[in-house]
């Protein structure tokens, strides 16, 4: 099985470095589109290869949707984490009774030893 793991990292490692090649050509990243850079008289300009804007999209891509996934997890998390804590108490009770049930049969017991 490690062995598959690795297998699919190298893949993927080959996969990227093919992308990166095939992408080097640099663009032009702009901050503020031109006509609101030459409003506001400040806009910045950056030359980089394509292969990092496609690889920063998908990294930003894939953190939002994480970070998107935990925000709606968080109720379902707080149900879960709720019940556990009624399952924990529902246990110590049932220890409880059960400590308190067995004192009460030792007295009976000892009772009928008495009487015979």
């Amino acid at each position: 099985m490690r062995y598959l793991r690795y297998l699919v990292l190298y893949f993927m490692a080959v996969g990227l470095i093919v992308v990166a090649l095939a992408n080097r050509g640099d663009v032009s990243l702009t901050l503020l589109p031109v006509a609101l850079g030459e409003l506001v008289e400040f806009n910045l300009q950056f030359q980089v290869p394509l292969f990092i804007v496609i690889f920063l999209g998908v990294m930003i891509g894939l953190l939002i949707g994480f970070v998107w996934e935990w925000f709606r997890e968080i109720k379902f998390r707080a149900a879960a984490q709720t019940e556990h804590r009624q399952l924990v108490r529902l246990e110590r009770e049932v220890t409880k009774l059960k400590s308190e049930t067995v004192k009460e049969q030792d007295d009976v017991l000892a009772l009928f030893g008495e009487t015979s």
